[in-house]
């Protein structure tokens, strides 16, 4: 399969890579992880196969986000969605510049749960985004319930904004300046 990025992670001693979410080839498997009992709380799309079939493209068709699996040596084990905020349901939550991105991601493969995976992931589609020039800031908006997504998305270098409240949640608004984030990675960009 074809990596839309890869990097080789010195701590873990492993390849991170994200590719583009194929429909035929995974819509299975996201939908078998959206009915983890550690995914549901938080996703709420533990939803019967068909209904999420028609969710799953409705979300590859919307124009302002991509969405990712997220790869341990070449081993599916994460979905993301990477978004710009202009046109987001959160675009009004805070002064947003024009090219801010955001992110949304689960661990699905419960054989790498509590493995130290999370934030290494998260590194590196940090890393990735930031490869747009213009893009100076990063956001998140976990659920507020979500202790440990919190806490991962702060040692990558987030900061928490406010409690918001969205359709199907109240997140924690987070923002990552990209100087923020090269001041504590150094050059992730690269090396990670």
């Amino acid at each position: 399969m074809a990596m839309d990025f890869d990097v080789f992670d010195q701590k873990l001693q492993k390849t991170i890579s994200f590719a583009k979410v194929s429909f035929e080839r995974d819509v299975e498997m996201i939908h078998s992880w959206m009915n983890e009992e550690h995914v549901h709380p938080f996703w709420q799309l533990n939803i019967p196969i068909n209904s999420f079939r028609s969710h799953l493209q409705k979300a590859l068709k919307d124009t302002h986000q991509t969405l990712y699996l997220g790869f341990i040596n070449e081993v599916p084990i994460s979905y993301w969605e990477a978004y710009w905020v202009k046109e987001d349901i959160i675009e009004g939550s805070y002064e947003n510049k024009p090219y801010d991105q955001g992110i949304h991601l689960l661990i699905g493969h419960k054989d790498y749960l509590g493995r130290g995976y999370s934030l290494h992931l998260l590194r590196a589609m940090v890393s990735m985004q930031l490869k747009e020039k213009r893009t100076e800031r990063i956001v998140a908006e976990p659920d507020i319930r979500n202790k440990k997504m919190i806490h991962i998305f702060e040692k990558c270098g987030f900061t928490p904004q406010k409690p918001i409240i969205l359709p199907d949640k109240t997140g924690l608004l987070m923002i990552c300046e990209r100087k923020q984030f090269e001041r504590k990675w150094g050059n992730a960009r690269i090396h990670l």
